[in-house]
């Protein structure tokens, strides 16, 4: 690559640099990430003659959800708006909305082909061992496209989040933390307390921060502590009825949008601008989470959801009447090793009949025949196990069709975009080619 000037890349050009990146595996630190801002003229800092506003989404879940239900609140006050996600589900591009809209494929590619350009000028920099992270490319392109896109505020989600995630070079305006549970802790710490003292220490002085109602107590008191310190404004978490229909469906997604609600009126305070209900239930009727109790069939009914950890699957268990009839449920599960499967199961397999374990795209999967295992130590013997997510959901969906019941696969985000990626070119294989008569007429 030209060092004075980065080329110009196709989308699987761009698709394949991020993947490559994927054996350096996580780094933390803030070190490389701000020496990639200095090559991109600091696109976390400001834009043209004016200030990037941000609000940095942090929690262990629910923090996708709440990233896009503000954006769209602030994007109906009539602000442009910006949102940072993480993971993606089947496109790098769903990582990066404009005013609710994915990136187009062209735009994507000049972005990472930008960070890439930087990131070989910054690796230069570095120890030979050392090395610009996918995590921190994907974000330094994000940030470098919503500067160029001259977005008023960008909602940003963290990535493990804390004192050392790559977003953390923003400086928020307003701070959420969604939640805090016992995961990622060989790297955040093993108590909830660590853990929240960790992805708190990016709360800015004289900010807001906003915080989920269902906060841990050992969470909520160093929330307090840390925002005394430096003299930040709490703002509660409250649930105040939706007015109107919320289009993402279950009891948990109501509580991400109330805090939405909550982060986007203390941006909109501190600019001395009132919340708007009609806008806000706007928001609340057209923004949708992919992924999340995504109901991809109806024969027989079938749902999708990413929940990857206990707390996020005992969240789905109790939204499931919402979207699911009444009888027997076929589970589809794939889990990476290091989450907490035998909690995920304890809680799953009550309200399940039968069972296929799978093993998500991730070199980090649990094997499907240890979620066995597991499974029949909690004295559940009804599964099976497939390798391939697509066959064990077409062999649960085959289950469910004879016993007049339903289908829900679950366990990761990564398993979750591969069946949505399968089931997509499904659909276009499948599709009736047009008529090539009919377009002359």
């Amino acid at each position: 690559m030209d060092p004075a000037k980065p080329t110009r890349w196709t989308e699987a050009q761009a698709e394949r640099q991020l993947r490559s990146l994927e054996l350096f595996g996580m780094r933390f630190g803030l070190d490389r990430m701000r020496r990639m801002m200095t090559v991109l003229g600091s696109p976390d800092r400001s834009k043209i003659g004016q200030r990037f506003d941000a609000i940095h989404v942090l929690g262990t879940n629910g923090k996708s959800s709440t990233t896009r239900m503000t954006a769209a609140i602030l994007q109906r006050h009539g602000l442009r708006t910006g949102a940072y996600l993480s993971p993606h589900l089947v496109s790098y591009r769903e990582r990066v909305l404009v005013d609710g809209r994915e990136l187009d494929s062209e735009d994507f590619a000049a972005a990472v082909a930008r960070a890439s350009w930087a990131a070989e000028r910054v690796n230069r920099t570095l120890a030979e061992d050392d090395h610009v992270t996918q995590f921190e490319l994907l974000t330094a392109a994000a940030l470098w496209e919503l500067a160029r896109r001259e977005v008023d505020v960008a909602v940003i989600e963290a990535g493990l989040g804390g004192r050392y995630d790559a977003t953390s070079v923003i400086d928020a305006r307003v701070t959420v933390l969604t939640n805090v549970g016992l995961e990622h802790t060989r790297w955040l710490g093993p108590t909830i307390k660590d853990i929240a003292e960790e992805k708190l220490a990016v709360l800015r002085p004289a900010g807001a921060l906003v915080l989920g109602e269902e906060l841990a107590p050992e969470a909520l008191a160093v929330a307090e502590r840390v925002a005394r310190e430096r003299g930040a404004q709490i703002v509660p978490a409250c649930t105040p009825p939706v007015t109107g229909e919320l289009l993402a469906r279950g009891a948990f997604q109501r509580r991400n949008f109330a805090l939405a609600r909550r982060a986007a009126e203390a941006y909109l305070q501190a600019l001395g601008r009132p919340l708007d209900a009609l806008a806000v239930a706007e928001a609340a009727a057209t923004t949708d989470v992919p992924g999340r109790l995504q109901l991809v069939g109806e024969d027989p009914p079938t749902v999708l959801d990413g929940a990857h950890n206990p707390d996020a699957v005992r969240a789905l268990v109790e939204s499931l009447p919402e979207v699911l009839p009444a009888g027997p449920l076929a589970l589809v599960l794939g889990v990476l090793e290091d989450k907490d499967a035998a909690a995920m199961l304890a809680a799953l397999l009550p309200v399940c009949e039968r069972a296929w374990f799978t093993a998500p795209p991730s070199a980090r999967a649990l094997s499907p025949a240890a979620l066995e295992s597991l499974a029949r130590q909690l004295g559940f013997d009804a599964s099976a196990c497939e390798s391939k997510p697509a066959r064990a959901l077409a062999q649960a969906q085959g289950w469910a069709r004879e016993h007049a019941g339903a289908v829900l696969a679950t366990g990761s985000v990564y398993l979750v975009g591969e069946l949505l990626g399968e089931l997509a070119r499904s659909a276009t294989l499948s599709a009736p080619r047009a008529d090539p008569r009919s377009s002359a007429r």
